[in-house]
């Protein structure tokens, strides 16, 4: 017997939720991207009529500006996603113990065993997209398939707040007449590759030899060969103590150069600040400290370390970072970008082995000092408390470190069974 697969992706994620928010830009292009004042250029999402109007994610401020003149551009908010990301799998969870989620807006749900006693996998898309437009005010496309390929197709297929339903009988006139570039994993490069073999639709690659996909691309060709024919077996992963993204971050593009490791320690600080008030909030600790350096002429590296236990703690995370960055930075050129971020996730009540190099006083004490911290700039807003170490440059403490990152657990990280 087939399973029955949802692929639910939330439309224009983070403008929707923006748009919950103010309601008085209702029928008005609005668009989530960073501050040209601080240098932070780039549109994250945007609403629907923004995007008719050519607004794309991904280019300039200025550039989205030139297509939409009206357009109206609010900062992003990530815990204020993070939080209507949770609400969602909340909801995909009373249909399903395999929820999968592939980014923060994007889900897959195993609907297999729910249709005996919930309904067939249209109803139950139907009913998920209801709940989700009543009770959280936001939109959802959804996929409906017998594989995870197929059902992410469906939710790409029509948009915004749509069913398609990507069956046996259907398939080859909806997804197979489909432009190569509409199958998960085709980019640029592996589409023009495609392209010069002859290969313009998802149907003419799956009726394409695998040898010769696999002469092409290596292994990864019989991977899409597998995909354009509908064979994915890769199951729905249940989620447990691994959350749905495998990092927080933040990163910052600096108001000016960074000349000294003093510039350095201010920023790394306030953004181990933020990382660390976001992982408490959501409830996340997490045992890897990844940091990412930029230089004036746009050339960078990332460097990261596993510590002896998983931490939510600033000190703890920006100690780390500051470690990081000695070790592997020579100053031959001014700074213009950093950004830190906490890898391998766990619920912060997850067992874990003690560390005997770690004073469990101090670590206590460091953790009340956060959490009071917490609580002052919840009341009394961001600027009611900060080190003192922050006075030494407000021009660059000034920043409320907003450049959230996430980054989402990839396809494969969980394995795949396509048969290659």
């Amino acid at each position: 017997m087939d399973r029955v697969i949802l692929h639910s992706d939330c439309n224009c994620f983070y403008a929707s939720v923006e748009m919950l928010h103010h309601p008085e830009l209702a029928g008005k292009p609005l668009a989530v991207g960073g501050d040209p004042e601080q240098r932070h250029g780039i549109i994250l999402t945007a609403n629907y009529i923004a995007k008719r109007a050519g607004v794309k994610t991904g280019t300039a401020l200025w550039e989205a500006r030139q297509a939409c003149p009206g357009l109206i551009i609010v900062p992003p908010r990530m815990d204020l996603y993070l939080r209507f990301s949770n609400l969602t799998r909340e909801i995909y969870r009373e249909y399903s113990d395999l929820v999968e989620s592939y980014g923060l807006d994007e889900c897959w749900i195993d609907c297999t065993q729910s249709e005996a006693c919930m309904g067939n996998g249209p109803d139950l898309a139907a009913e998920i997209s209801g709940r989700i437009k009543k009770e959280l005010g936001i939109t959802v496309s959804i996929g409906v398939s017998w594989n995870k390929i197929y059902a992410k197709f469906g939710s790409d297929y029509r948009k915004p707040d749509a069913i398609t339903v990507i069956n046996r009988d259907n398939y080859r006139d909806i997804v197979w007449r489909s432009p190569v570039e509409d199958l998960l994993f085709v980019g640029r490069a592996t589409k023009r590759k495609l392209n010069r073999y002859g290969i313009l639709t998802i149907g003419e690659l799956a009726r394409t030899d695998p040898s010769l996909l696999k002469d092409i691309f290596g292994k990864m060709g019989l991977v899409l060969s597998a995909f354009a024919r509908g064979e994915d077996q890769t199951p729905v992963a249940a989620e447990h103590s691994e959350m749905p993204i495998k990092s927080i971050g933040n990163s910052t593009t600096t108001p000016r150069d960074l000349t000294t490791e003093q510039d350095v320690r201010m920023v790394l600080y306030m953004l181990s600040e933020s990382v660390a008030s976001r992982l408490r909030r959501h409830g996340f600790v997490g045992d890897v400290v990844e940091i990412y350096v930029r230089d004036g002429d746009l050339s960078g590296f990332s460097r990261q370390h596993k510590i002896d236990m998983p931490t939510n703690i600033s000190e703890e995370i920006a100690q780390e970072a500051m470690r990081l960055f000695r070790e592997n930075y020579r100053w031959e050129k001014p700074i213009r970008s950093v950004g830190v971020r906490v890898t391998h996730l766990k619920m912060e009540d997850y067992p874990y082995q003690l560390s005997l190099f770690t004073d469990p006083a101090w670590r206590e004490k460091q953790l009340k000092a956060d959490l009071a911290v917490d609580e002052i700039r919840d009341r009394f807003g961001f600027w009611a408390v900060r080190r003192g170490l922050m006075h030494v440059d407000t021009k660059l403490s000034d920043e409320d470190a907003q450049t959230h990152v996430v980054h989402p657990h990839g396809y494969f990280e969980r394995g795949n069974q396509t048969g290659v």
